[in-house]
C-alpha cells in the first residue's frame, strides 16, 4: 500500500503554489530621512541556497519577471534542484515605499537597498550561489554591485544578464525617456492604463494583448479618493518624483558617468550574457560589441523586431536567459 505523509503533501503544495504565485516580503532600508520599506516578490523555495535576484528598469516593478520566474522554478524542479527567486520593487515603485527626499532615486542608493536586501537574504537562509538578472536600471544596479571587488556580498556574483544595457547609455534614449517619465496620469480602467503604456513601450517588441494586460496590471494602482461613491480611477504605480533626479542629470555628466561604468563593468568577474534587442536606442551595437571584447567579456543575444528593451516574456528570450543560468543545474 503507497503512504504518502502530511508532511510530504504539504511540501508538495506549498512547491506548486511558490512556482504558480510568489510572495511578498519588505526590508527595511537606511535613508537620509531614517529609512525605507522596499518590497520583493519571492518565489521558489525560501530555503534555497542559490538566489537569482531579478531587478527591473526604471518605470517598471518586480512583477516584470514573472514569466521568467515561473520558468526557472520549473526547470530547478525538473532538475531535481531549487531556486530562490527574488524580485524587488525598487524604492518609488510597486509596493514599495515613496522617498520623502528625491534625491535618493539613484543608481548608487538603489545599490545600497540591495545590499540591505541581500543581508537579509542571508539571514533568513544563507547564500551559496548568486545570480543577477537586471533590466535597463537594474542592469546598472547590477554593474555597481558586481564591478566592486570590496562591496559586503553574501557571495560574489556567479552569473550576470545585463538586459539591453551597458556602461553606455545613448543621450537621444535618455531625452526620448524623459518626455514621458513622471506623468503618471489617471485612467478610467487597467485596460485603458494598458493601452496608454502600450503608446510609450511599444518598442518592448510584439506581445498579444493578453501578455501585454498581464505585464500591465502591476504597473497601475488605484487612485486614493475620499469620495466612497465616486467612480474608481488608476493611474501608474510609481512615485513621479523618481523623474527629479533624472531630469537633473546633464550630458556632460552623463558622459563622466559612463567612463566610472566603464571602470566598473571592467572589473566584473561573474560570467556575463548580454541581451539586446536589435532595435534598442538605448545599447548602441558599438557598445555591445565592445562588451564582448572586455572585461568579461559578455556573450551578446539579439532578439530581432525588439527594441529597448525585451520583456523576458516571449518563449526565445525567456529559454535563452534559463539556459544561462540553469546549465549547472542541468548536466
Amino acid at each position: 500500500m503507497l503512504f504518502i505523509s502530511a508532511t510530504s503533501i504539504i511540501k508538495s503544495v506549498k512547491t506548486i503554489l511558490a512556482m504558480s504565485q510568489p510572495t511578498l516580503n519588505n526590508v527595511t532600508c537606511p535613508d537620509a530621512s531614517g529609512s525605507h520599506r522596499m518590497a520583493y516578490w519571492q518565489w521558489g523555495d525560501p530555503a534555497s541556497a542559490h538566489v537569482v535576484l531579478c531587478v527591473h528598469g526604471l518605470t517598471r516593478q518586480g512583477r516584470d519577471f514573472d514569466v521568467l520566474a515561473r520558468a526557472l522554478c520549473e526547470r530547478a524542479i525538473a532538475a531535481g534542484s531549487s531556486l530562490r527567486i527574488i524580485c524587488p520593487d525598487v524604492v518609488g515603485r510597486g509596493q514599495s515605499d515613496w522617498l520623502k527626499d528625491p534625491v535618493g532615486y539613484q543608481i548608487p542608493f538603489y545599490a545600497a537597498d540591495m545590499l540591505a536586501l541581500l543581508a537579509k537574504l542571508q539571514a533568513e537562509a544563507p547564500i551559496g550561489v548568486l545570480d543577477w538578472v537586471g533590466t535597463s536600471m537594474g542592469g546598472l544596479i547590477g554593474l555597481l554591485m558586481c564591478g566592486q571587488p570590496d562591496l559586503p556580498l553574501p557571495q560574489r556574483v556567479r552569473k550576470l544578464v545585463l538586459n539591453d544595457v551597458g556602461p553606455t547609455v545613448e543621450w537621444s534614449a535618455l531625452q526620448r525617456i524623459g518626455t514621458y517619465l513622471g506623468k503618471t496620469g489617471e485612467f478610467d480602467s487597467v485596460q485603458q492604463a494598458a493601452d496608454a503604456l502600450w503608446a510609450t513601450s511599444s518598442s518592448f517588441g510584439p506581445h498579444t494583448p493578453e501578455q501585454w494586460l498581464a505585464l500591465s496590471t502591476p504597473m497601475v494602482r488605484l487612485v486614493d479618493n475620499a469620495d466612497a461613491s465616486a467612480p474608481k480611477r488608476w493611474t501608474l504605480h510609481y512615485d513621479p518624483a523618481i523623474a527629479e533626479p533624472f531630469r537633473a542629470a546633464s550630458e556632460t555628466a552623463t558622459l563622466e558617468g559612463q567612463a566610472m561604468l566603464w571602470r566598473l563593468y571592467d572589473q566584473i568577474s561573474a560570467d556575463t550574457l548580454l541581451l539586446r534587442g536589435a532595435e534598442s536606442d538605448l545599447l548602441s551595437t558599438d557598445t555591445a560589441k565592445a562588451m564582448t571584447e572586455r572585461g568579461p567579456h559578455a556573450r551578446l543575444a539579439e532578439f530581432k523586431g525588439v527594441g529597448h528593451a525585451p520583456t523576458l516574456t516571449s518563449a526565445d528570450q525567456v529559454a535563452v536567459v534559463s539556459d544561462f543560468l540553469m546549465a549547472s543545474h542541468e548536466k
